[in-house]
């Protein structure tokens, strides 16, 4: 086993505090104020809290490091070489609405490259960490992506795009091309989480366009370290685009070959 260097188990120390404030938030969910950050993109009190939290726990540790946050957006560190990225509550319309699935997500990027990531997932109290060249992890168990070859027996999740965000038509298209193929699609609300899903073999893939830095950074440690494939789609730099896609090699092609190329059902996994 494993055991997650000083600076992971400050990420999941982090996480953790910050989770426990959300959960009491949750049990209040409707007495929480709410206020509209863009059109269908509400942000609550809980995500600010547990923002502070995470940066003040983060920042003592590792004073020098920079910060990029969802709501704070870009603090910059006397520490050129690392930085945090931090999703304070992935799923916040889940959590608005009251539905148990959303997460705290914390990268760490070092000389440019993700190096570490923790992706709590708060009400079913997991904890998934890697870090490059050490695995991936729920707790003390090892991850790995799931061993299907063949897009018939796989089960993919996905994100579609809402109210106040281009693509719908696109999304369409895309979904149109894999549905017919595959076992299954799944949309749950929290990127993060269907990132850690995949490196957990619990979704054989992932598909989604337009997602931002904090939304991705820890997930793509996890899938890469448990032996599965994160691309951007179209060739670009996933990081910058945040158009993904993931799963193990062999599914991840198929299933990038698709996107791409809007095959829909006429090639056989």
């Amino acid at each position: 086993m494993s055991r997650p260097s000083p600076t992971v188990t400050i990420m999941i120390e982090a996480a953790q505090a910050a989770g426990k404030k959300m959960v009491r938030d949750f049990g209040e969910v409707e007495h929480l104020q709410v206020s509209k950050k863009g059109p269908g993109d509400f942000v609550s009190n809980a995500d600010k809290k547990a923002e502070k939290i995470i940066y003040e726990m983060l920042a003592k540790k590792r004073p020098g490091y920079g910060f990029l946050m969802e709501e704070s957006g870009t603090i910059e560190g006397t520490d050129k070489s690392h930085r945090f990225i931090v999703d304070p509550l992935d799923g916040t319309t889940n959590f608005l609405h009251g539905m148990p699935h959303f997460a705290i997500s914390i990268g760490l990027e070092r000389d440019g490259e993700m190096h570490a990531g923790v992706i709590f997932d708060v009400i079913k109290n997991e904890i998934f960490w890697a870090e490059r060249g050490e695995g991936a992890w729920i707790e003390n168990r090892r991850l790995r992506v799931a061993a299907r070859r063949k897009l018939h027996d796989s089960v993919f999740a996905t994100g579609i795009p809402f109210v106040g965000r281009s693509g719908q038509r696109e999304f369409l298209v895309e979904l149109a091309a894999i549905m017919p193929e595959v076992a299954g699609i799944r949309r749950y609300g929290a990127a993060s989480l269907d990132l850690a899903w995949v490196a957990a073999g619990r979704f054989d893939g992932f598909w989604e366009r337009g997602l931002k830095p904090w939304d991705i950074a820890a997930g793509i440690v996890l899938v890469r370290e448990a032996g599965g494939k994160v691309v951007g789609l179209d060739g670009s730099d996933v990081m910058q685009s945040g158009d993904i896609a993931c799963g193990n090699p062999s599914l991840c092609s198929k299933l990038v070959e698709r996107l791409e190329g809007k095959v829909g059902g006429a090639r056989k996994a």
